[in-house]
């Protein structure tokens, strides 16, 4: 039959067979059109055929999908770059990908994780990069240092006893984070500043006004861990990044508003490189936190009997902010307070300390909570012999109250082996409901279901088919082909059938008639591979085909 095929403003038209597969027809277009494509690191070329809104995969067949004669298809020429490198993230056991340009493997690590950052939303102090060898990258070197090429995974580390912390960030879980806390003063501090910028990345208003409740502030900077506090010249410039920050770079305008709300002195609020949220808003081009900080610092603060514009309020606050910190540093001095590290604190030098981050669970790396204790309660005074394997014993400091109340027992209201055979069968009729109710479930929940296209609803009444009835062995025959069909498939056939519904949805320019003829063409095609693949596999040897 003949086709035509639209490429790049030429029509010209091509003779194939009806059950000629779409890879097939790529080859006689790249033939004929002359078009080089090509596969390699930095990605590959590759030719993408259309037929009726929907992309066409190379396993199918023209018939397949309800390419007739003179059917148009239109032909491009796709580029898929592949990414430079891939991060797996070891706490939520994801990769991410990094598409930034070839350069990248020329410049720091410090760089690479700055993009990281602004990828997943953890703090730069929070994490570590590693090599597939397992070796830590710093942020002094370059990546080529470490012979990291084109392609390469690099491992994503955060601090022993942090994994269960930081997921309950991710997922914006108060309780969550609330239960893996740590003891020590310092680290639990530094662990509310950092639940509050992963809070602000991804807009969880819960979390973040737990955190704004437990002291940490929007425009104090996330830090570096306690660990790490002498290491001022080693440390990512990134560590000055405030919440009020992530927010704005992320386009969060709820946080910001509740930021805003709880100070005015985030708006001044500058990160490493000098920028104010308002500038970091505007170069991610999010337009609603440009026009709601630009409102704000453009507004008047009034009192009584003056009104101060904004800029000119923070400037006072601030330098009153500076005079009772240093006031208060002074009296601090005078009653021999010390700052930082003491004696006897844990001190990360990089290269020389023993690592810990290593991504180690809450479990594994020795922390001890109310989760992890098994505690049993004493047993009751008022057990008897048989309870207890043992002879009961009656304290004399016991009231004569107490002593009527354990010799009084009543008899049971029915006989043990009844009430026990009674129980069984319950906990087995429970056990049934409880299968039913997964297998349901399993039904109900299907990742295709909402794509399925469904007609318009029609009044005409119709009259219902006949229903047959199969024979006892028919039925037996027909249930063991589904049971096999899910086994070898990994599909059940509803689930197979809403699939292939869900594939046909995409020939947009069909109506829904034709695109449940090409659903029904894919699903016999689906079953009868699933045969051959079965045959084939069933036979010890299989035919030699001789071309």
């Amino acid at each position: 039959m003949r086709i035509f095929i639209a490429f790049e403003g030429s029509f010209e038209p091509f003779e194939v067979s009806a059950d000629e597969t779409v890879e097939a027809v790529k080859l006689m277009i790249k033939e004929y059109f002359h078009i080089p494509l090509s596969e390699d690191k930095q990605g590959r070329r590759y030719l993408e055929l259309m037929y009726a809104g929907a992309s066409l995969r190379n396993s199918w067949s023209l018939a397949d999908v309800g390419i007739s004669f003179c059917s148009i298809l239109k032909c491009f020429v796709k580029k898929e770059e592949k990414p430079t490198l891939y991060v797996f993230n070891a706490v939520t056991q994801e990769t991410i990908p990094i598409m930034e340009n070839i350069s990248l493997l020329t410049t720091k690590v410090s760089d690479l994780r700055t993009l990281i950052t602004q990828r997943c939303g953890f703090p730069v102090s929070v994490y570590c990069l590693r090599t597939p060898e397992g070796l830590e990258m710093y942020d002094c070197n370059t990546l080529q240092d470490y012979q990291t090429h084109t392609g390469t995974t690099l491992r994503l580390d955060v601090w022993d006893g942090w994994k269960e912390f930081l997921m309950g960030c991710l997922l914006g879980q108060k309780l969550k984070v609330q239960r893996y806390l740590s003891k020590e003063g310092q680290v639990l501090r530094y662990q509310k500043r950092v639940a509050l910028y992963i809070a602000a990345f991804h807009g969880y208003i819960e979390l973040t006004e737990w955190a704004l409740q437990q002291g940490a502030r929007p425009h104090e900077a996330v830090g570096a861990h306690p660990y790490r506090a002498w290491c001022h010249e080693a440390l990512h410039a990134d560590v000055s990044k405030c919440p009020i920050h992530a927010a704005a770079e992320a386009g969060q305008l709820l946080i910001l508003k509740a930021f805003v709300n709880s100070s005015v002195l985030c708006l001044e609020c500058k990160n490493s490189a000098g920028q104010t949220p308002l500038t970091v808003a505007f170069k991610h081009k999010h337009k609603d936190c440009v026009l709601y900080l630009l409102s704000k610092l453009w507004s008047t603060v009034s009192f009584l009997k003056i009104s101060v514009p904004m800029r000119i309020y923070i400037k006072i606050k601030q330098w009153v902010l500076r005079a009772q910190n240093r006031s208060l540093h002074k009296s601090q001095l005078c009653g021999a307070r010390v700052f930082g590290a003491k004696v006897g604190d844990t001190v990360m030098v990089d290269g020389y300390t023993k690592p810990k981050m290593t991504s180690k669970s809450w479990h594994k790396a020795g922390n001890k909570g109310s989760q992890g204790t098994l505690s049993k309660l004493p047993p009751l005074q008022g057990q008897t012999a048989s309870q207890t394997n043992c002879k009961p014993v009656h304290s004399l400091a016991i009231p004569q109250r107490d002593r009527r109340e354990q010799i009084l027992t009543f008899p049971p209201l029915v006989d043990t082996n009844i009430f026990s055979e009674l129980q069984r069968h319950q906990e087995q009729d429970q056990i049934k409901i409880t299968a039913t109710a997964g297998k349901k479930e399993k039904h109900v929940k299907n990742t295709y279901l909402p794509q399925v296209p469904l007609p318009s609803v029609s009044r005409v009444g119709y009259s219902h088919p006949s229903f047959s009835y199969t024979s006892p062995g028919a039925d037996s025959l027909l249930r063991s082909s589904f049971m096999s069909f899910s086994k070898h498939s990994g599909r059940t056939t509803r689930e197979n059938a809403v699939y292939c519904l869900a594939v046909a949805s995409a020939f947009k320019e069909k109506p829904w008639l034709q695109q449940l003829g090409i659903a029904r063409a894919l699903a016999r095609k689906s079953i009868s591979n699933l045969t051959t693949q079965r045959e084939l596999t069933a036979c010890e040897n299989p035919p030699e085909i001789v071309l």
